[in-house]
């Protein structure tokens, strides 16, 4: 891995990729002079929750963490619902992803969050650090055409799907039913990588030490990313609520599919991490008693 730069981690303000996000932003503001109706903030959830799914099914747990196995059809429609995210391909996704987890909190970590709360959250995107796809991380799905096509045509998916909503749903379908649904599940995203390592509470000391943390509410609006502390703790893991009463959707979704057989091999949390949240509480108790 090369050697990271000052002049890498500064952000391309002139790139296209960066000005289409800043005018991204912008677009939802129109509502203010076309209306809104109901009906396009029924758009806007649904879209929300679908490409949400998404990104923290099938980028996170699928593609980087291999957290559960599915057939090349089902595959390739899931990487399309991701892609529809507009948050670039599957194998620049999760070949970041998988040095977050390598170095998380440390210099080479893609969105350290020791970096400050801008970086983390979206500056890193921005930036020259990491524009390119890294292959050597993604190897396995690297050799499979069509998932390389959605990588190198990656906008194709939202581009189809804002057109869709347009024609269906018109302009105001446009400017918040698709728009405003794509902010949002940007920041859902990306909040995972800056609050997550900031706020709420640490149930497991995890193997880099990082700054990973539990938060209810987090869980509840990224779909089970929120139970974060728990997943940098057993990657591996298809589910991150690990206890009953830590609602995790994207589980939830992905066991009905399994029951379908459109997905299989799931993996549980392991008897040991519960082992060691119990040895954990226990030593936090006791060091609060002294």
């Amino acid at each position: 891995m090369t050697t990271t730069t000052a002049e890498d981690e500064k952000i391309e303000w002139g790139r296209t990729s960066t000005q289409l996000m800043l005018v991204a932003h912008l677009v939802p503001f129109a509502a203010l002079w076309i209306g809104v109706r109901p009906i396009d903030w029924w758009i806007c959830g649904g879209l929300y929750v679908l490409r949400l799914f998404g990104i923290t099914a099938t980028y996170h747990r699928y593609f980087a963490h291999r957290s559960y196995k599915m057939g090349r059809k089902t595959q390739f429609v899931m990487a399309w619902i991701a892609c529809m995210s507009a948050q670039k391909g599957p194998l620049w996704w999760a070949g970041i992803h998988v040095d977050h987890h390598k170095f998380s909190d440390l210099e080479k970590d893609p969105h350290s969050s020791r970096k400050g709360f801008w970086w983390c959250h979206m500056g890193w995107i921005l930036c020259l650090k990491t524009k390119e796809t890294r292959l050597h991380n993604v190897k396995e799905w690297a050799k499979m055409p069509e998932i390389v096509w959605l990588n190198n045509w990656h906008m194709v998916p939202a581009i189809t799907l804002g057109v869709t909503v347009w024609w269906f749903a018109g302009w105001s379908g446009l400017v918040t039913g698709f728009f405003l649904s794509t902010v949002l599940t940007w920041h859902g995203t990306f909040t995972i990588n800056s609050l997550m390592h900031k706020y709420g509470t640490t149930r497991y000391v995890t193997k880099t030490h990082d700054d990973s943390k539990n938060t209810a509410i987090l869980a509840v609006l990224a779909m089970g990313e929120g139970w974060h502390n728990n997943h940098h703790y057993y990657q591996s893991c298809t589910r991150q609520g690990f206890y009953w009463w830590e609602i995790d959707m994207t589980y939830y979704i992905l066991k009905v599919m399994s029951w379908l057989g459109l997905v299989w091999g799931i993996r549980e949390p392991p008897a040991y991490v519960f082992d060691a949240a119990h040895e954990h509480r226990v030593a936090s108790q006791a060091s609060l008693q002294t």
